[in-house]
């Protein structure tokens, strides 16, 4: 005899679809991200140590320069320049481009570890401009231990 059984017919699942990923592709992105910020973080901190060290570097070349010629008003300009393209870099544009005068020295001491630029030897370099050259005893090597402090001890540029 010939029994014939009533089986059905195999079914298939439904197949697999792509959204939402599995946890580990979750994860796996976390860690792509997690490292794309770690690899940020690092190259501004490179960023920032090679414009601290280019800065600082250029300071020892225009104090070098005055040792060579001993010209104060060449010294002050220069020094004026660098403190000013220095505190564009480090601080937001908006808050540190239009300052002059007391102004601009209140905003060195501000962002400062060292105060000295409003009250101390750093303030002639607001009114070195607009003095006569034989009129402006300055200790240079104060002031360029004040310069120096302060561009050591800013943080990530803007």
């Amino acid at each position: 005899m010939s029994q014939t059984l009533n089986l059905l017919d195999i079914h298939l699942p439904e197949p697999v679809s792509w959204w939402p990923p599995a946890p580990g592709w979750w994860l796996l992105l976390t860690l792509i991200f997690l490292l794309l910020g770690g690899l940020r973080f690092i190259q501004q901190q490179r960023e920032k140590k090679q414009l601290q060290k280019i800065t600082l570097h250029r300071l020892d070349i225009i104090f070098a320069q005055y040792e060579q010629d001993s010209d104060t008003s060449k010294l002050l300009q220069s020094l004026s320049v660098l403190m000013r393209r220095s505190c564009i870099s480090y601080h937001p544009r908006i808050d540190s481009a239009g300052l002059t005068g007391q102004a601009w020295l209140r905003y060195l001491d501000a962002t400062a570890v060292h105060k000295g630029f409003e009250h101390g030897v750093g303030e002639i370099l607001a009114s070195a401009p607009y003095r006569p050259v034989q009129s402006m005893p300055v200790d240079t090597q104060e002031l360029h231990n004040l310069c120096a402090h302060w561009l050591a001890s800013q943080s990530q540029p803007s």
